[in-house]
Parts: C-alpha cells; structure tokens; sequence
C-alpha cells in the first residue's frame, strides 16, 4: 500500500523525522511521520527556555 501525504500526493515516512500534526500538508495519512527529508525547526522566542518556544517551521497549513 502506498501511504499518502494530506494533499493525496504520494508520501514516504521519514522515520527520523516523527509528526503527530495531521493538519499538516506533509504529514503521512497512515503513520506518525512527516514526509519531508528534513524540517526547519525555529523559535518565536528570544530566548527559548522549554520545548513549547520551537516551532516546525516546514509546517504547511493543510488547505
């Protein structure tokens, strides 16, 4: 079975990159991975302190 993206397209887990963010664009419909190579991951903070100030920055608004 080929697993799909959120868009239909066809997707391939990266298994070192784990998602449980389904309202991603890049997020495979049957397993808990993103399906992008590599990610962007960033801060809204100055100065992050806990895990909550970084963000996924790849991150694709499913439309």
């Amino acid at each position: 079975m080929t697993d799909r993206n959120n868009r239909g397209g066809v997707c391939t887990p990266n298994n070192a990159i784990h998602c449980s963010v389904t309202s991603c664009a890049h997020h495979c419909q049957s397993a808990q991975y993103c399906g992008l190579n590599s990610i962007q991951v960033g801060t809204h903070e100055v100065n992050p302190t806990m895990d909550q100030c970084t963000d996924c920055q790849s991150f694709e608004k499913l439309s």
